[in-house]
C-alpha cells in the first residue's frame, strides 16, 4: 500500500500558486459530480474562556475519485495564547478503496482555500479595474486575501487596519516586496470610502462595515462571522449591495451576516443574485454595472477543502 503522505503547512505556503488554486476551485464549483453534506457545526461550552469554541466537521465526495474531510476548531480566545483561532486537519482518502492518501495540516489548507475563494468571486464580482483594496483584520487569513486578490485584480494599495497595530504592520513588514504598496491605517472609516475593494476577516460580533461609507462601484468581501448570531457588515451595507453567496446551503444558514437581515426582513432569500456554483456555472452573472455595489458572503464549503486538498495532494506526489 502507498505510504499515506504528511503533508504539513511548510509546504502548502511554500507551494501555492492562486491562480492555479482559483482555476481548481472555478473547476470545482462547475463539477456537479461532487457531493458536499451539510456540514456539522457544534458549538461547545469553553469554561476556562467564558467562551463558547466550535466544533467543525467538513465532508466532500467525488464518486470514484476522492473522499475527504476537515476536522477543526475555533476558540475565539486563541489570541492571548498567541495561537490561532481555527485548529485542525484533513483526511484525504481514495474514494474507490477507502484508504488514506493523505493528511494535511489544515491552517494552511484552510487559509489558501478561503483566501482563493474570495479572490475567485471577485473576478466575477469585483471590478476589473479594481486597483485598491482595505483589508479589514490582522489574522492569519488577511496575508493571503490581500495575495488573492491581487492576483486577479491590478492591485496597486493595500489599507490594513485592525486592533493590533503590531499585527497590522507585520503585515505590511511581510508583504513589503510585493508588486503593490501596503501601509495601516488608524479607524476603518479613514479609507472605507476610497477603495475598490473591501475585505474583511474578522471574529468581530458586531458589525464593522457600515454601509453609510459605502461607495457606488465597492466590491464587499465577507469572510468572518460564522456564527448566526455575529456579523461585519450592517443593514445599510446589505440593503445598498448586490448580496452573493459562496453557496445558499450553508450561507442562508450559519451566518449573521446573512440570517440576521433575513429574519429582520432586510434581505429576502430571492433577492440574493446567485451563488458560486451558478457564478462558475455561468448560469447567472455577477456585477452587472461598474455603479453597482457586490457583497460577498463566505462562510466556507466543504467543496473548496476537497479540491485544495487534492490540489496539493497533487503536488505534493509529484516531490516524493
Amino acid at each position: 500500500m502507498k505510504k499515506i503522505h504528511q503533508i504539513a503547512d511548510d509546504f502548502i505556503e511554500k507551494n501555492c500558486s492562486f491562480n492555479e488554486l482559483i482555476e481548481a476551485l472555478r473547476d470545482g464549483f462547475s463539477n456537479s459530480d461532487i457531493v458536499v453534506p451539510m456540514r456539522h457545526h457544534h458549538d461547545f461550552s469553553n469554561p476556562e474562556e467564558d467562551k463558547d469554541s466550535t466544533l467543525l466537521l467538513m465532508p466532500a465526495f467525488n464518486p470514484g475519485k476522492n473522499v475527504g474531510v476537515k476536522i477543526v476548531t475555533v476558540s475565539p480566545n486563541n489570541g492571548k495564547f498567541d495561537m490561532p483561532a481555527i485548529q485542525g486537519t484533513y483526511i484525504y482518502l481514495d474514494a474507490h478503496k477507502g484508504n488514506i492518501k493523505a493528511i494535511l495540516d489544515a491552517k494552511s489548507l484552510t487559509a489558501k482555500r478561503t483566501a482563493a475563494t474570495s479572490a475567485l468571486a471577485s473576478s466575477y464580482l469585483s471590478r476589473p479595474d479594481s486597483s485598491s483594496m482595505l483589508m479589514i483584520g490582522t489574522g492569519a487569513l488577511s496575508i493571503n486575501l490581500i495575495k488573492a486578490h491581487a492576483s486577479v485584480r491590478p492591485i496597486k494599495q493595500v489599507y490594513i487596519w485592525g486592533r493590533d497595530k503590531k499585527k497590522a504592520q507585520d503585515i505590511v513588514d511581510a508583504l513589503k516586496d510585493f508588486p503593490f504598496t501596503c501601509s495601516v491605517i488608524e479607524q476603518i472609516e479613514d479609507k472605507i470610502s476610497e477603495v475598490d475593494i473591501i475585505s474583511s476577516a474578522t471574529l468581530s460580533p458586531t458589525p464593522l462595515v457600515f454601509g453609510k461609507y459605502l461607495k457606488e462601484g465597492q466590491h464587499l468581501d465577507l469572510v468572518g462571522a460564522y456564527k448566526k448570531d455575529t456579523r461585519e457588515a450592517d443593514d445599510e451595507a446589505v440593503i445598498k449591495s448586490a448580496v452573493f453567496l459562496d453557496t445558499y446551503q450553508g450561507g442562508l444558514k450559519e451566518s449573521g451576516d446573512i440570517l440576521i437581515p433575513l429574519t429582520n426582513g432586510i434581505l429576502s432569500k430571492e433577492s440574493i443574485k446567485a451563488d458560486l456554483f451558478e457564478l462558475c456555472s455561468n448560469t447567472k452573472k455577477g456585477r452587472t454595472s461598474d455603479t453597482e455595489i457586490t457583497f460577498f458572503k463566505s462562510v466556507g464549503h466543504a467543496l473548496e477543502d476537497l479540491v485544495a486538498a487534492s490540489y496539493f495532494y497533487q503536488l505534493f506526489d509529484r516531490e516524493v
